[in-house]
């Protein structure tokens, strides 16, 4: 091999050198940065979901505690869901200025206990005042029939049987639309829900995967609504102390 031969050898390794090392900086660079970034949004995630009600073996065993003191059947089908509906067990849910339905919620199953409407009725009217924007129900009444056949498509939904059945199997419990609230607007409902869960009135559950507001409603719900009322107030009232309690959770 000459000496130019060599020269322009040489010349080429070098090259190849530095356009390698160029390249792996070049590769390195957005590698660092994504894994940053993508670190970022974990940890924003993490942030966000940090519930006041959070799920629990607890709070499905107290919905069903609840649903047992009033000895009220678990729906095992359509047949029992109409007998229910006959006799006015079962009252259906009415949508309007304040509340509006998930159009995917069939229609014969917008029906609940009278209590839980009146609950329902009363947070949709006073969420509306505050921002004159409505709440969206997901989910009221389901039969033991559909809760089987939801489970198999969903590992988390609550079982059609045992100690910690779903409560929507009694038409005690709604699911309302929690996706697309702002953060005040969720710390306002939590506020709302808070002493009536102190007063063991409601049993609410933030899911996470489904981004809802899961609330089982006593029964006493209702002697606690007339009581208020007769004093002069608004079943809204008391939020002063929930929103303390929330902002020491925080």
């Amino acid at each position: 091999m000459s000496r130019a031969e060599r020269a322009v050898l040489i010349s080429s390794i070098l090259i190849l050198a530095v356009c390698g090392e160029a390249f792996t900086l070049d590769a390195y660079v957005p590698t660092r940065n994504s894994r940053r970034l993508s670190t970022h949004h974990t940890h924003r995630r993490r942030l966000r979901w940090n519930p006041v009600f959070r799920p629990s073996r607890d709070s499905l065993l107290r919905q069903n505690e609840e649903i047992d003191r009033l000895d009220l059947p678990r729906i095992q089908d359509d047949a029992e869901l109409e007998q229910l509906k006959a006799s006015e067990d079962l009252v259906p849910i009415v949508a309007g200025e304040t509340l509006r339905f998930d159009p995917r919620l069939d229609p014969d199953r917008r029906y609940c206990r009278p209590w839980t409407r009146e609950f329902v009725d009363d947070l949709s009217q006073a969420f509306y005042k505050q921002f004159h924007s409505q709440i969206q129900l997901n989910s009221a009444v389901r039969t033991v029939k559909i809760q089987k056949k939801l489970r198999r498509h969903n590992r988390n939904a609550a079982p059609a049987e045992g100690e910690i059945a779903s409560s929507h199997l009694a038409g005690v419990t709604v699911d309302l639309q929690r996706r697309g609230m702002s953060r005040e607007q969720i710390k306002w409902m939590q506020e709302y829900m808070l002493p009536l869960k102190n007063l063991g009135l409601i049993e609410p559950e933030e899911e996470r995967r489904q981004w809802v507001f899961h609330v089982m409603v006593s029964e006493r719900y209702t002697d606690w609504r007339e009581s208020q009322m007769l004093a002069g107030e608004q079943p809204a009232q008391g939020q002063t102390e929930a929103s303390q309690t929330i902002s020491e959770i925080e």
